[in-house]
């Protein structure tokens, strides 16, 4: 059998899938890129934070060169009591970093740190990888755990690493691993040994724990429409019907799925005329009055809460844009705020909304469950505020309602209500709607991004982000007062 060196990361994909392992190394060149930066970032910052638990501590620095990783560590380890952050060892060409290795004597205890607020099944494979690595090396290993993100964690003042995280002991239950963790790397070895793509077929690991950056080429041979196509069925179904054999479109029409599936699937298929109940759209529109007003947030989310009052992962708004019209034929008029980088930006961000919506107003949102959610937060955080903001927040309408109960559906909209789906089904050649003719921020989750990273650019960078910014959260709520015209145009068609 050929050597194959193995991480602790490569390990981690062999354990999800040993093709997706193979196609990395043999076929690379079909890899796509999965938009994973925030987590990487994230994993990062989380790392570095929380190797100052144990205190005082020793970082081996990364190296290309993985001997010097490994002579730098054994150097270390000559002491009595140390910790040690990214120590590197090898066994049988099998490679580890371990995040926080605290050795007492002769004892010593492994911590992977972990940017979750829960333990999934992987981290636990990658805990087992590393101590048995290390028990092969004839090293006492007392303790092997998991440090993650506590999500009841809220902060007030400095940071309070011991209540931020969670150390969660799995000693046992990473023991009882080793056995396993032996016959995988055997696996896995001898499948990166052969020459001939292995024969796995698509499962429920495609998609979890992670998405397989291969699974464009491992669907390649499946019909243009198929199961993976469709909007909102769980990856447990659709993994199912295609184990039965039931994944093209034809095979699905007489397969027992709910009926809003099988409605994308006869539209897709048949090119069927668009759904537009009137009425319904109607009566939607009959409980909107001006003046009406547009809203759209933009939030951040971090595992390391920045301010008093956060807690890990919370949802932090740092932008909106406001599009209204005071009455009917009025003009359309829009206001914005975009926060500063890295000052908590909360507070001038609420008394800006409450200077910005009247009371007693109708606002929009699209899928207002996001927007209720920001301002009944800020309503708790600034209780002198509270009043205005929980009357915009009563006064809120949802604009996805026709399209997420269908009274308006084409098929190009391809099952999806998002808005996202909805505006080039409406408007298909509008280039000023268009997403994808902005500069640098395309979607929520490049903006979020760009926002978090603002303080580390210089100052042009962040003009150059926050003009972004601004266009891209501003189409937002363009977008829905198109959308809303759109439905207007509807109930024209009834009065002529």
């Amino acid at each position: 059998m050929n050597n194959y060196h193995l991480s602790k990361s490569k390990y981690c994909n062999g354990i999800q899938c040993q093709k997706m392992l193979w196609l990395d190394k043999y076929k690379n060149e079909e890899k796509e890129k999965i938009n994973n930066e925030s987590v990487f970032d994230n994993g990062q910052e989380v790392g570095e934070l929380a190797k100052n638990i144990f205190g005082n501590h020793v970082n081996i620095e990364f190296n290309k060169d993985l001997n010097i990783m490994l002579r730098e560590t054994e150097k270390y380890l000559k002491e009595k009591n140390i910790v040690l952050t990214e120590a590197s060892f090898v066994y049988d060409d099998n490679f580890c970093s371990v995040d926080i290795l605290v050795k007492n004597n002769n004892n010593m205890e492994i911590y992977e740190v972990k940017s979750s607020t829960e333990i999934k099944d992987i981290y636990i494979e990658d805990l087992a990888y590393q101590t048995y690595i290390l028990k092969k090396l004839n090293y006492n290993i007392t303790k092997s755990s998991l440090i993650i993100i506590n999500s009841n964690y809220i902060r007030y003042g400095d940071l309070d690493l011991h209540k931020l995280f969670v150390i969660e002991d799995l000693t046992n239950e990473i023991n009882n691993k080793l056995n396993e963790v032996e016959v995988n790397i055997k696996k896995i070895k001898e499948t990166m040994a052969i020459n001939n793509e292995p024969l796995i077929d698509l499962g429920i690991h495609c998609v979890t724990p992670y998405e397989c950056p291969f699974f464009k080429y491992c669907t390649k041979s499946l019909p243009l429409k198929n199961v993976f196509n469709i909007r909102g069925m769980s990856n447990s179904k659709k993994f199912s019907l295609y184990k039965e054999g039931i994944y093209s479109y034809e095979d699905l029409l007489d397969a027992k799925i709910n009926d809003k599936y099988k409605q994308q699937i006869e539209f897709e298929l048949f090119h069927k005329e668009p759904i537009i109940d009137k009425n319904k759209i109607k009566e939607f529109l009959d409980t909107l009055s001006y003046p009406l007003y547009f809203l759209d947030f933009e939030t951040f989310q971090q595992p390391i809460p920045l301010y008093d009052g956060v807690k890990p992962y919370m949802q932090i708004p740092f932008q909106y844009s406001l599009h209204y019209i005071e009455k009917e034929n009025g003009k359309l008029e829009h206001k914005e705020f975009l926060a500063e980088a890295s000052i908590d930006s909360r507070r001038l961000l609420a008394e800006s909304l409450v200077k910005d919506i009247p009371r007693n107003v109708c606002t929009l949102a699209y899928n207002m469950s996001f927007e209720k959610t920001v301002i009944k937060n800020l309503a708790y955080l600034y209780p002198d505020l509270r009043e205005h903001l929980m009357n915009i927040h009563d006064n809120i309408k949802d604009l996805m309602i026709p399209f997420y109960k269908r009274e308006y559906y084409t098929e190009e909209m391809y099952g999806s209500y998002s808005i996202k789906y909805v505006l080039p089904a409406l408007f298909p050649n509008d280039d000023a709607l268009n997403y994808h003719n902005l500069d640098l921020i395309h979607n929520g989750s490049e903006a979020m991004n760009a926002y978090a990273n603002l303080g580390n650019l210089s100052e042009e960078e962040q003009l150059k982000i926050r003009k972004n910014l601004l266009k891209y959260c501003e189409l937002d709520t363009f977008a829905m007062v198109k959308i809303w015209k759109k439905l207007q145009e509807q109930m024209d068609t009834i009065k002529n």
